[in-house]
């Protein structure tokens, strides 16, 4: 076993000692799965397709996981465990009905989804602290890093959950100011 599925092993350990229930499915056996996918693609007008092949998605204590997930490099799966295990302390701190009305609701389900926008900026804050303590100052300086993360809150991922990609921009380069502090 290599040393980066050794962490990763680890860190599943210590997500699942945080959350008992937390479980890992994927997407393509999940009926769930591919009726949420039906539903993005109508209400983003076509413009979320790619949900059930690229996005990692926690319901509950669920993540739920696209094809190859398990050819994922170690090192990048804790990545994105670190930004998931954010949400699943929001909805630990808002309960699982607030959770919901406030990332699918408020003010707007799509377009100015400003809950939904905070709650993903400290997830996506988590994305960059756990990129620069896992594989470095640069990789966390990325411009591509940087050009994906901001698309997930200005395009249909995440229903243009904050079009103002000047503040998405903004938000993203005092984050990562404050992490190179760190």
């Amino acid at each position: 076993m290599s040393e980066d599925q050794s962490r990763l092993d680890s860190f599943l350990a210590e997500m699942r000692a945080e959350f008992p229930a937390f479980r890992i499915v994927k997407k393509e056996q999940s009926t769930f799965a591919k009726v949420l996918d039906v539903a993005l693609k109508i209400i983003t007008f076509g413009g979320q397709r790619e949900f059930m092949t690229r996005y990692y998605t926690v319901v509950g204590d669920t993540l739920y996981v696209p094809p190859g997930f398990d050819d994922v490099d170690p090192i990048d799966v804790i990545v994105m465990l670190r930004h998931e295990r954010v949400h699943l302390r929001q909805r630990r701190r808002y309960t699982m009905i607030g959770m919901t009305l406030l990332y699918l609701m408020l003010p707007f389900p799509l377009g100015l989804a400003y809950a939904r926008a905070r709650m993903e900026w400290e997830a996506y804050t988590e994305t960059l602290r756990a990129t620069k303590e896992l594989k470095g100052l640069e990789a966390m300086r990325s411009p591509r890093l940087r050009d994906r993360i901001v698309s997930q809150f200005t395009g249909a991922a995440y229903g243009w959950m904050w079009p103002f990609k000047r503040t998405v921009e903004r938000w993203y380069d005092e984050a990562v100011s404050a992490l190179e502090k760190e």
